[in-house]
């Protein structure tokens, strides 16, 4: 239940006038009005940070320059460019969205927000970003950021992600647009929400005494900027483990390409094992020997939904054997492009640095 009353104010006005003077201006995405970047900057943001993004960004474009060049790639080939970036799915999705963008509309984004969320992984408030950015639409957003500054402001109890809370808060979202003047411009004003939300109405911290709003701010107000939103409650996360084996010749990394479901999906992995037994079965079946496998040093790795405890392990051959399957042999000097998950990429460097010293890395 909201708490505020609009009275009239102009939430919107404020908003643009503050960000003009304070908000970003220098991201590598805005001040565009090209679909193709302002959508792609918009999936890699999900759930990840902008100082994380912006490389990522950048890389990726000068890879595939154009929706074309996207579309016209193969899986294989975008994703070493999403490698690192995490939520592997979204990299799909970008792929796939890109070939329906040329071929069922001619190599051009819809400029409407309800056709734009029809495309893969784009959701109502990236449809609506994408439209407000590039067509001027005057549709509201409403991520992370947004659902931050509103349950503050409008004083909203619940967590949001609640059906009931998400749907009052779009309401609410609309109610805002409503009062606003008829001429806003919907760039500057989505803009002005996000840099709000990332700048200074955080998750933790909040600097309210620089916030436009907090004159009309419930939570300001109330001394509730903690409590709201409403924090989830979380379960503990289960725990899962795996064996990886790495297995390296003089000259080559045996790797194996991941399906497209489930973890590290379409991205490139050691050997992956659910036990140890069935690691050493498979070092049997190529005469390879137990007692040459390195035990490196275990570790954790946390999933949305669980933690991985992963047990790697380091064995070196004289030359390669046959593969079978996904596996393939890398070339040593081409892991640098490889499409690696991050923790990979991580052992891998560990096990470059202590090339003169493995034991670094070995159990204790």
């Amino acid at each position: 239940m909201t708490k505020h009353s609009f009275h009239g104010w102009d939430l919107a006005v404020k908003l643009v006038a503050w960000q003009r003077q304070h908000g970003r201006q220098h991201l590598p995405w805005q001040h565009t009005q090209d679909p193709y970047r302002v959508w792609l900057s918009e999936i890699m943001l999900q759930q990840t940070q902008v100082t994380t993004v912006i490389g990522y960004y950048e890389r990726f474009l000068h890879a595939f320059p154009t929706v074309q060049a996207l579309a016209n790639a193969t899986q294989d080939e975008v994703m070493p460019y999403w490698a690192g970036l995490g939520y592997y799915a979204r990299a799909r999705n970008v792929h796939r969205c890109a070939q329906i963008i040329c071929t069922e509309y001619g190599g051009q984004f819809p400029s409407q927000s309800q056709t734009l969320a029809t495309l893969p992984g784009i959701g109502r408030s990236t449809a609506a970003a994408i439209a407000a950015f590039c067509f001027g639409e005057r549709a509201p957003i409403m991520d992370g950021n947004v659902k931050r500054v509103f349950t503050r402001f409008f004083g909203v109890e619940g967590h949001p992600q609640q059906r009931a809370v998400e749907q009052q808060l779009w309401a609410l979202a609309e109610q805002v647009l409503a009062y606003s003047p008829a001429d806003l411009n919907m760039a500057h004003y989505t803009q002005s929400l996000m840099d709000l939300g990332s700048l200074i109405c955080t998750r933790r911290r909040p600097t309210c005494e620089a916030c436009p709003l907090k004159a009309h701010c419930y939570a300001f107000a109330h001394g509730l900027t903690e409590a709201l939103p409403t924090p989830k409650v979380r379960p503990s996360k289960p725990e899962r483990s795996v064996q990886m084996l790495i297995v390296q010749t003089p000259s080559h990394v045996l790797l194996t390409q991941r399906p497209s479901e489930g973890i590290w999906g379409g991205l490139q992995v050691p050997l992956l094992f659910e036990t140890k037994g069935d690691l050493e079965q498979m070092l049997r079946t190529h005469q390879a020997s137990t007692h040459a496998l390195e035990v490196l040093q275990p570790f954790w790795h946390v999933f949305s939904h669980f933690k991985l405890h992963i047990h790697p392990y380091l064995l070196s051959c004289n030359q390669p054997w046959p593969v079978e399957d996904a596996q393939f042999w890398l070339p040593r000097e081409a892991i640098s492009k490889a499409a690696l998950p991050a923790p990979v990429k991580k052992v891998f460097a560990a096990l470059a640095l202590a090339a003169q010293d493995t034991r670094l890395f070995n159990a204790h």
